[in-house]
């Protein structure tokens, strides 16, 4: 055999083996063909340097209580009954005396915001969710319903209210007896106003 055929089937074999090799999951990890995650054990997270949000901290006293080390108990108590005493105007406290609830559920409420809801709820509700319905019209619904919409509700006939409001008088009726005036609108069409 010519030295190019021992060089070429030399090459052959060498090129074999490690197709052979590269197989072999120790041999991919020798060779570095494996991934090389890191261990979810092993890795901790620092904390980044930060300068504290208050400059004006002082180091406690020497034998002062730390603040940050509470009673398992009284964390709980904190939680679930809030760190303020019952005074006058608590609702919790009226909630008890009313016999409705126990301290616990009232406390519990209380700390919720349920024994004193807002009166005007309905109205906030109401206009964060006409907010967010005219923020949601796409670019499809402004070039669909492109005409701006009638105003809500109804709208009185001035000439005619004040007519039957005089009558009504007159009669001696109240005025809140008849039908009240009203202006009709037309129904626009789709392309009124275009042209």
């Amino acid at each position: 055999m010519d030295p190019r055929g021992k060089l070429l089937l030399a090459a052959l074999c060498l090129a074999g083996g490690a197709v052979a090799l590269s197989g072999c999951d120790s041999a991919r990890s020798a060779l570095g063909m494996e991934k090389q995650a890191p261990d979810e054990f092993s890795v901790v997270t620092r904390a980044p340097l930060t300068m504290p949000p208050d400059y004006g901290l002082r180091p406690p006293a020497p034998g002062a209580d730390r603040p940050q080390d509470q009673n398992p108990r009284s964390q709980a108590r904190e939680i679930l009954l809030g760190s303020t005493a019952a005074g006058p105007g608590d609702p919790a406290a009226e909630a008890v005396a009313a016999g409705k609830f126990s301290k616990g559920e009232a406390a519990i409420l209380n700390h919720a915001g349920a024994l004193s809801p807002d009166p005007a709820i309905r109205q906030t509700v109401n206009r964060e969710a006409t907010a967010l319905v005219d923020a949601d019209k796409s670019m499809f619904d402004k070039l669909l319903f492109w005409q701006k919409p009638e105003p809500p509700g109804t709208v009185v006939d001035p000439a005619k209210e004040a007519q039957r409001l005089r009558e009504a008088s007159a009669l001696g009726k109240s005025p809140a007896d008849g039908k009240v005036p009203q202006i009709e609108r037309k129904e626009r069409g789709w392309l009124e106003g275009i042209f």
